[in-house]
């Protein structure tokens, strides 16, 4: 099993786990019969194939193919890890991790790393309490309004003045100043190392599992830069990260919205007035790979920004950022401030009512596209409008082929004064999906069949234990697969479909089985005709088998080479009726 997590605690988790609650959290879904369905969040369409099914704990799109357990949405859902996603289904289940869940001998052991980022965190949350030099520190953040309490949840700490004050206290031999330099706490320059942050506000950065993996740090006083950051390090990257998500998610159960500031101080300033959905990038401008993980934490983004002409210039970037991710499932919109305020000053101002109102006129990306496109051009000329549909055209273009790029063509055509056909990209064909669904089950062979018959229906298991099981003496492959997953069944009955896959996650032969895990293969099969299906497919195997030793008897040069036991055996074989392939020995 994936990342040593033993098959039983898998087994255990899945069995805790709703499928259906967990995925409609993400995805709305309403009922259909006995099962659940919604638009499929991974590729786009306007008719829901995408279906859900509590009884067997798996998911399915008819569209493109996408299928799996609990663990496997999450992983493609969240963009998880296996142990991320195990991690995540385990802490809702109350249920904790084995000692053993731990990367695999071939990744890296990045545990070091987590353990001094998190001494190094504690260490400058004892400096901001006890170091003489730490009374500035506390006198500019109460200057900004902050509590002790609100500073303690995000854990802000301060880095006293000294060159080698941490490297002192956690670099006691050569392995451990490594260790220093590689999670970025230390700098090296000509041979000689010195402590990276120095009489700075600290400011840890937390991972989606609440583990520091790296830091931000303002300067007290004049100096420069004003904010310091951690380097990229294997385990942080600034472009995926963002400051104050993890706090976020933590306050609330469910996130409706995340608010997209620029200053950790702004988090911070938000929380502590109840604003607690707010995130800052890093010092960078908002990346595809933010935004991706934004759109999966909540239903609607909001970026702020200042009403000045730089912050009209980030809210464009962040828009054309955000173009091949919008699909009009989850809004993006954009809140401008008044100018000379941040979110900082802004809801000590107007507190939280005031701040939310604002949250509320926050402006749609459609509608800034259009606005910020016309700027400039004559809407009442034909050049005008010719030069808006020039503009316009190729970003619409970058928007996901779908109902929403439909709409903002159509928009474009109404502004232009045309027929939305003559505008390019759109309305637009349903983009294809990513993959395909496998081949009809009418071409499936017995032995494919029976695999698939029973991975998807691990009810049938029974029936096909009390079969003739000559076939297991077939020597190809997929035999040994199919008698395993039959022993499997039957020393495990109850196990869903979803967890019967799981077994097989870090197998060579996975992937061969999420195919055949496609209820498409079988979706002509009613429910009444499965068993009679899985036994005629395992005759077939018996026959099959009977065959190929027949066959081998017959070969021998004279029936005097042959023992008792074989004439015995060849006498049964041929004496029995070619239409009764499972008759019992």
């Amino acid at each position: 099993m994936a990342g040593r997590i033993p098959p039983d605690f898998i087994d255990a988790l899945l069995a805790r786990t709703d499928i259906v609650d967990l995925i409609n959290r993400r995805v709305p879904l309403r009922k259909a019969g006995k099962d659940y369905q919604a638009c499929c969040p991974f590729h786009d369409e306007k008719t829901p194939s995408f279906t859900v099914s509590r009884e067997k704990q798996f998911y399915h799109c008819f569209g493109c193919g996408a299928h799996g357990s609990a663990i496997g949405f999450l992983m493609e859902y969240e963009r998880l890890g296996f142990l991320d996603a195990v991690e995540d289904l385990a802490r809702e289940a109350g249920l904790e991790l084995p000692k053993e869940a731990e990367a695999g001998p071939a990744a890296p052991d990045l545990a070091p790393l987590y353990r001094v980022l998190g001494e190094a965190a504690q260490h400058f949350r004892r400096q901001l309490r006890s170091h003489p030099e730490a009374a500035r520190a506390v006198e500019y953040l109460k200057g900004r309004g902050l509590t002790g309490e609100i500073a303690a949840t995000f854990g802000v700490g301060y880095a006293a003045p000294g060159w080698d004050l941490l490297l002192a206290l956690l670099g006691a031999d050569a392995k451990a100043r490594r260790l220093l330099l590689d999670a970025g706490l230390v700098i090296e320059q000509e041979g000689k190392r010195y402590d990276r942050f120095r009489d700075r506000i600290i400011f840890p950065i937390r991972d989606r599992r609440g583990r520091v993996i790296g830091f931000g740090g303002r300067i007290l006083g004049d100096g420069k830069p004003k904010y310091l950051n951690s380097p990229e390090t294997p385990i942080f990257h600034k472009g995926r990260e963002l400051y104050g998500l993890y706090e976020a998610q933590q306050a609330n159960r469910r996130l409706e919205r995340v608010l997209v500031v620029e200053g950790y101080l702004d988090v911070i300033a938000l929380a502590q007035f109840g604003i607690t959905c707010a995130c800052a990038t890093l010092g960078t401008a908002t990346t595809p790979e933010h935004l991706q993980r934004l759109l999966r934490t909540a239903p609607e983004v909001v970026f702020c920004f200042d009403g000045d002409r730089a912050g009209r210039a980030a809210a464009w970037k962040a828009l054309q950022t955000a173009l091949p991710l919008a699909t009009g499932r989850q809004q993006i919109r954009f809140l401008f401030l008044p100018e000379g305020e941040d979110p900082d000053t802004l809801v000590r101002k107007e507190g939280r009512e005031g701040f939310e109102q604002r949250l509320q006129r926050a402006r749609p990306l459609s509608e800034l596209l259009f606005d910020q496109l016309a700027e400039g051009v004559d809407l009442a000329t034909i050049d005008g409008r010719a030069r808006l549909a020039a503009l316009a055209e190729p970003l619409i273009g970058q928007v996901p082929a779908g109902l929403y790029r439909d709409m903002l063509a159509g928009r474009l055509a109404a502004l232009v004064g045309v027929e939305p056909a003559r505008v390019g990209g759109g309305p637009a064909r349903s983009k294809a999906p990513r993959r395909r669904p496998g081949p009809s089950r009418q071409t499936l062979p017995p032995l494919r069949l029976a695999i698939a018959l029973l991975l998807q229906h691990p009810e049938l298991a029974p029936a096909a234990v009390a079969e003739p099981d000559d076939w297991r003496a077939l020597e190809r492959p997929g035999v040994s697969l199919l008698a395993e997953l039959i022993d499997l069944v039957a020393a495990y009955p109850g196990l869903s479909a979803g967890a019967l896959l799981e077994r097989w996650r870090d197998s060579e032969q996975y992937n061969h089985l999420q195919r055949l895990a496609d209820p498409a293969l079988l979706r002509h099969i009613p429910a009444e005709g499965r068993e009679a299906e899985l036994l005629g497919a395992l005759g077939r195997l018996v026959a099959e088998m009977r065959d190929a030793t027949t066959a081998s008897l017959l070969t021998r040069a004279t029936p005097s080479q042959l023992t008792e036991e074989e004439k015995a055996q060849m006498r049964r074989l041929l004496s029995r009726p070619r239409d009764d392939p499972g008759a019992k020995s």
